[in-house]
């Protein structure tokens, strides 16, 4: 029982940081229908900013610095180039955040090398907070679930019943009408764009310092986001968040099982000749499988379900 409540509080802890990463992503696209392949590279600058500044004036001050840096950046990004390629099309859209994306990774090499670099959990969360039958959680884990689940809330609250969410929602559908009620819908695509690439960056800085800042951690964590995004639904900050805390129990679960099909044949008393196709691929443990399970997810959802769990649009 132990195991089980260990294994699901990682994969809700990895879950989270999904959900931050993806909250973004779906922010943007659910605005303004663009998929920017970059979005993970702010993530990473939100890493490797938040390891300067904590350099100088301590993590807390990072947290919070880093993705309004990040905020800036996404916002003169879709203000002077993203807007300009925006009357082009979604395919001008996408080449461009692919462009973008190695344009930032050469950038944080050229800055900041192609190792690793020394950005690491602040001393006064380094500690286990309590153990549960000899397995320890750290503080800084429960900070970072903390953060994650206000992050979540705080989207909502604002998304749903406010007065600016309902302006952000209805520039969606009805730009026009918003623009004739003297809102300025050009500001409030670049606004929820940079709100978009902040969310990013703070995952960043939560992440950075468990997961290692180095210039491949966006290429390493881009694909799984747009997994979520797909899974969840596109522009639906609940999917979201159900996707990601689907995909982090699934992975972080099937990392944990060392058994195979094989096996299980074995056990009712069946086998395959050792020297079929078949016997190599039922040989392979769920371990082994585990980094692609998120993947087959994704294109059985697409097969049986185009706009996911709680989209309402196809991909």
């Amino acid at each position: 029982m132990d195991v089980i409540f260990f294994t699901v509080f990682n994969g809700l802890m990895y879950g989270m940081l999904l959900f931050m990463l993806s909250s973004g992503l779906t922010l943007i696209f659910g605005m303004m229908g663009v998929l920017n392949f970059a979005h993970a590279s702010f993530f990473m600058l939100g890493a490797y900013f938040a390891y300067q500044i904590s350099k100088y004036i301590g993590f807390i001050p990072a947290l919070f610095i880093a993705p309004l840096i990040i905020a800036f950046c996404g916002a003169m990004v879709e203000k002077y180039a993203l807007r300009r390629v925006h009357k082009f099309g979604h395919v001008a859209e996408l080449l461009f955040t692919f462009g973008l994306f190695y344009i930032i990774e050469e950038l944080v090499q050229m800055i900041w090398g192609k190792v690793p670099v020394g950005y690491h959990v602040p001393e006064f969360m380094d500690f286990t907070l309590f153990s549960m039958s000899g397995m320890g959680y750290q503080a800084y884990a429960i900070f970072t679930l903390l953060v994650s689940i206000a992050i979540f809330l705080a989207l909502f609250s604002v998304l749903t019943k406010t007065r600016v969410g309902l302006i952000i929602q209805a520039a969606l559908t009805h730009p026009e009408i918003v623009s004739s009620l003297g809102h300025n819908v050009p500001k409030v695509f670049m606004l929820v764009f940079g709100l978009g690439c902040a969310l990013a960056g703070l995952a960043g800085v939560l992440a950075g310092n468990t997961l290692g800042t180095e210039p491949s951690m966006a290429l390493s964590l881009g694909p799984i986001v747009f997994v979520v995004i797909v899974v969840g639904g596109l522009g639906s900050l609940k999917g979201a968040l159900v996707a990601s805390i689907l995909i982090g129990v699934l992975q972080t679960a099937a990392i944990s099982l060392d058994v195979s099909i094989n096996s299980f044949i074995e056990t009712i008393g069946l086998s395959v000749d050792v020297e079929s196709l078949w016997h190599i691929l039922i040989d392979l443990t769920i371990s082994q499988v585990a980094p692609i399970l998120p993947y087959l997810l994704l294109v059985v959802m697409l097969i049986i379900r185009p706009r996911g769990l709680f989209g309402n649009r196809d991909v």
